[in-house]
């Protein structure tokens, strides 16, 4: 996935994750909404993992491409 189809998803990702917002304030989500909501939180902070990695690579004079999506135990421990 190149940097471009990574910013496409996670506009998707975004997307959603707002329409769910929406549906929060309006009154409320059920438990299915509400997981999803928990999944789209860990797959954008996926993406932005993903992105600071071809980023990191590319200055490094590294493949970008070699860079890999990594689990979500491991991005959801990151300090912010």
């Amino acid at each position: 996935m190149n940097d471009r189809e990574v910013f496409a998803h996670i506009d998707q990702l975004v997307k959603e994750e707002h329409e769910l917002l929406q549906l929060a304030e309006q009154g409320g989500l059920n438990d299915e909404q509400r997981a999803r909501m928990k999944d789209l939180e860990v797959h954008l902070d996926q993406c932005w993992d993903l992105l600071r990695q071809r980023r990191a690579r590319r200055q490094a004079g590294q493949n970008p491409d070699d860079a890999t999506v990594r689990d979500a135990a491991i991005v959801e421990h990151y300090q912010q």
